[in-house]
């Protein structure tokens, strides 16, 4: 047996400014799998993650709510547990970037880089908004990419081109805040000097070092390292000025640590706590927080999204290296998930929320599943569709593996007391199923969870094929219910247990329902070298998973059978003559109405729908950070080359619906009868995104 490898594992630490979307369910699904699957081949795995407290965008929610910005995390902090749970994300200790132990640790490790030579004040001109009256943060300042030109840019990094920049360089800048134009003031700031020539000389190293990166992760990074592609590596601005939510900085009054220094350190505050709690004790842990990080065997594994990239290669790296510190083995880097080929976003109404996904009823498994099944170790986006999501669980989960259990086990228990035959040594199926353990096992552990998940169902197809060629239920109709019965159903379940195995990273619970089913200690992966001795008793079959109905689906996405909209909605009705409208028609309140969110839109482009009569596909600019979907039904009063920069209105807040064209994100607002069809448009001045009211 190879010694255990001692893994110190993390996930990115969420923002504490609201809840838990679907990419962090991702991307702690991908963590956990991955987590549970090292402990069952025997490797000892601490697990820990944390609330990323700090900052302005704390700070300026909380004064919007009339709280403290400790309210607002303590807040957010009780919430967390439903999505972990329901999701059978198991994590060894969650913590809170704002505690004793990261105000202690972000003072050592800046003091330590200070004594090192590598902090020092420079001043710096920032934006300065002049109706709020405070310097802005990087995240509330929004312009054009001075790299790729894409519009809407935050003031750090480009989401579109990924180029970090400073905030000042972005091309007409605005406050998200008030939409004001900031104005540039002057303020010392200290900077983190990892242009230092030993700071670029360790990371060549490390950068360089086997397996620590893939391979597409280490390429970027280097180029950031060295200038490639125009970006040059610019030193780690780490502090900022009051009103400030987080560390004031030791040595230096009214100044405060920047969130993204005290942020990764976050992790090792976690891991303190977990330590000094007596948490790691119970988890089998005999050393202290110090003796652990100090032992060379224990290796550090970050699990992050593609949008943090350049903090955790370069910046974070060479903070533990120059403060004498652990430096990371590895940092696993994952793509975003999109839904039907679109990114999700919350604000359209087109994410896939996780607590509503769990209070339809939705089993969390089927979830890890589809998720498991498109991960492979590529930074690369994965795409949630609904009809594949129901075709695939049903298919791979209830038609293919659980199929299994359910053909044969009933044999079982009715025939021979629920007593298994010793399993044929001869049968060329099993042989096969346990061989490919070792196969199996590389995947989970190099992340290549789509191509483990593959091997798996291959081989429950496999024995799908032989239950139907054996037809057990035949032997019974034909008066044979004898040995070979029993052997035939005793090597579908042993099957079925090895599958079991072999899933369990991905479906824990309902793998522990198959433990007891079968009467079995709790699987560890050795156990596929084993099979079932004979008469070994299972417990009676009991229904283990429900499929996936598409009602469930609809009513998620809130895609409910809905009365024909009127023209320039969704779905476009014929134009009827406007009749009068009644003296006595019903009244409606200004509360009714203003729960209309109309908005103004600018048309950014219109194109022809293949396949439709009536519909134009407009993409429209509503002040949101990425561009609206709509169908509309007005291909006989305009050309869509006539539409492009045309203001107009929509309702921003009517749920997305799926069509046979695609998703619809709103609905622009029309007038007609028999002589046409009006577009709405607002008056010159109005902006996208304005309400209207």
């Amino acid at each position: 047996m190879p010694t255990p490898r001692n893994l110190f594992v993390t996930t990115a630490l969420p923002f504490a400014n609201g809840p838990f979307h679907v990419g962090h369910i991702m991307e702690y699904i991908q963590a956990d799998i991955w987590v549970r699957f090292q402990r069952m081949i025997g490797n000892r795995v601490h697990f820990v993650c944390a609330d990323d407290t700090h900052g302005a965008a704390i700070m300026l929610k909380a004064e919007a709510e009339g709280i403290t910005s400790e309210q607002l995390i303590e807040r957010i902090a009780a919430g967390r547990p439903q999505y972990l749970q329901g999701f059978h994300i198991e994590f060894d200790h969650w913590h809170s970037t704002h505690s004793p132990e990261n105000k202690a640790l972000s003072s050592e490790i800046y003091l330590a880089l200070k004594k090192a030579g590598l902090i020092y004040p420079k001043s710096v001109e920032q934006f300065y908004d002049p109706v709020k009256k405070m310097f802005l943060p990087d995240r509330f300042i929004k312009g054009e990419c001075p790299n790729c030109h894409a519009k809407d840019q935050y003031g750090d990094v480009c989401e579109s081109c990924a180029a970090v920049y400073a905030a000042t360089d972005l091309i007409n800048p605005y406050s998200t805040l008030t939409g004001a134009e900031p104005v540039r003031k002057v303020s010392d700031h200290f900077f983190f000097k990892i242009s230092d020539e030993r700071c670029v000389t360790f990371l060549q190293q490390w950068l360089n070092a086997p397996g620590k990166l893939q391979s597409s992760v280490a390429n970027k990074a280097s180029e950031w390292l060295t200038g490639k592609g125009g970006q040059q590596l610019m030193d780690q601005d780490i502090s900022r000025d009051a009103p400030y939510f987080g560390f004031e900085i030791p040595d230096a009054p009214g100044k405060y640590f920047y969130v993204w220094l005290d942020a990764p350190i976050g992790y090792l505050a976690s891991l303190k706590n977990y330590f000094t709690t007596g948490k790691a004790a119970k988890n089998g842990e005999s050393r202290t927080f110090e003796q652990f990080l100090a032992d060379p065997d224990v290796e550090q594994i970050h699990f992050i999204g593609k949008d943090i990239i350049k903090f955790h290669t370069l910046y974070w790296p060479v903070m533990l290296e120059f403060s004498g510190r652990k430096v990371p083995n590895h940092v696993y880097v994952h793509g975003f998930i999109t839904m039907s080929g679109e990114k999700m976003s919350k604000s359209r109404g087109t994410g896939l929320n996780p607590l509503k996904y769990l209070d339809a009823g939705m089993n969390p498994e089927w979830l890890r599943y589809y998720i498991a099944a498109k991960l492979n170790a590529n930074v690369e986006d994965i795409d949630f569709n609904p009809d594949d999501f129901i075709a695939r669980v049903n298919s791979d989960l209830i038609g293919k593996y659980v199929n299994i259990a359910s053909r044969c086990a009933g044999f079982i228990g009715k025939h021979f007391g629920g007593k298994l035959s010793a399993a044929r040594s001869d049968n060329t199926l099993l042989k096969d199923l346990q061989n490919d353990a070792t196969e199996i096992a590389k995947a989970y552990d190099q992340r290549e969870f789509g191509k483990a998940l593959r091997s798996v169902m291959a081989h429950a197809d496999a024995f799908n094929g032989y239950i139907a060629q054996v037809a057990p239920w035949d032997m019974v109709k034909q008066g044979k219910i004898a040995s070979e019965l029993q052997d035939v159903c005793s090597v579908a379940i042993n099957a079925f247990r090895l599958l079991t195995i072999y899933l369990k990273p991905v479906l824990p619970t309902l793998a522990a329902s198959v433990e007891k089913f079968l009467r079995v200690k709790p699987l560890s992966w050795q156990d596929a070298n084993t099979l079932l001795p004979q008469d070994h008793v299972i417990e009676p079959y009991q229904h283990l998973m429900q499929r996936a109905d598409t009602k469930q689906m609809d009513a998620l996405l809130g895609i409910a059978p809905q009365p024909t909209p009127a023209v320039g909605a969704q779905h476009a009705a014929p134009l009827q003559t406007p009749a009068k409208v009644p003296a006595d028609a019903a009244h409606i309140s200004i509360d009714d109405f203003m729960k209309v969110d109309l908005r103004i839109a600018k048309i950014v482009n219109a194109e022809h729908v293949e396949g439709s009569d009536k519909l134009l596909r407009l993409t429209l600019d509503v002040g949101e950070e990425k561009v609206r979907n709509v169908f509309s039904g007005i291909k006989s009063a305009y050309k869509p080359e006539d539409l492009v920069g045309r203001m107009t209105v929509m309702v921003g807040n009517l749920a997305a619906r799926k069509m046979k064209f695609g998703v619809s994100e709103g609905m622009v607002l029309a007038a007609g009868d028999g002589d046409g069809i009006f577009l709405l448009n607002p008056d010159s001045g109005a902006k996208p995104g304005m309400r209207v009211k």
